[in-house]
């Protein structure tokens, strides 16, 4: 029987937290502080698939984190983009987006890599358990 896996939640509360700055960053810059549009964009839609994520990140499940750890990187790429092409505020909020993704990505990396390795552990006793019992079998042949 395997140990149970211990959890990071330092690494879960920071993506908890920078996942949901991140949703806030999103619709504040695409309604009001530097909208493509005066009065607000459609981007703040962005958010969409964010919000898709937050209650599986809240409730630290593998499965979404795994996602969001995915689809975040496209979050950074928006915010890498319009830090370099944008100005002002938009520039900054930019590079604010890219940040905050940095840091989830890194924290999702930190809570998922001990379940990923205790998969591979298990997968990898559960072969070699299988080798000894075919080995044991042909012995008994």
């Amino acid at each position: 029987m395997n140990a149970p896996v211990p959890r990071n939640t330092l690494a879960a509360h920071g993506a908890t937290a920078s996942l949901l700055a991140l949703i806030a960053l999103c619709v504040a810059w695409e309604w009001w502080l530097a909208p493509l549009r005066p009065g607000g964009s459609a981007l703040v839609l962005k958010a969409v698939p964010l919000l898709l994520a937050w209650p599986g990140v809240w409730r630290h499940r593998l499965y979404t984190l795994q996602w969001a750890s995915m689809l975040i990187l496209l979050y950074f790429a928006e915010g890498v983009v319009r830090g370099w092409s944008d100005t002002g505020l938009s520039a900054r909020l930019g590079w604010a987006e890219a940040a905050l993704s940095v840091v989830f990505f890194v924290c999702t990396l930190a809570y998922v890599a001990p379940f990923k390795r205790a998969a591979k552990l298990t997968k990898k006793q559960a072969a070699q358990d299988a080798r000894t019992r075919d080995n044991q079998e042909a012995d008994h042949a």
